[in-house]
């Protein structure tokens, strides 16, 4: 596995559980002590560990777009809508991601889920 993923507050533990027996390497913000960081200190958390950062928070989303538009370096963002994705779908998802990217094909991107 060559990615690895910070799992925003909003992420149901499912998910992480899920990845983590695939043998996803995941850290939560709960378990990284993050989970009342604000959305920019989420993803420069995120940044800082060298993580992708899963979220299913439009306002995570919004923060991302922002950083896009003015070419400020993070590490990637998955974002999937709550409403728009199973359990099932997701873990699945995230382990293709984990499984075939690089970090430099994700880096400063906002990839969607479902793929």
């Amino acid at each position: 596995m060559t990615i690895a993923f910070y799992m925003d507050v909003h992420v149901r533990r499912a998910i992480s559980d899920g990845l983590k027996r695939a043998g996803v390497d995941v850290l939560t913000a709960q378990d990284d002590g993050g989970a009342r960081l604000s959305d920019p200190d989420l993803l420069d958390r995120a940044t800082i560990l060298g993580r992708v950062l899963f979220s299913q928070d439009d306002d995570l989303l919004r923060e991302a777009t922002e950083r896009q538009a003015s070419r400020r370096l993070f590490s990637g963002v998955v974002y999937a809508h709550q409403l728009r994705i199973t359990v099932g779908q997701a873990i699945r998802d995230l382990q293709l991601i984990a499984e075939v990217y690089e970090a430099s094909d994700i880096a400063e991107r906002i990839e969607y889920l479902p793929l």
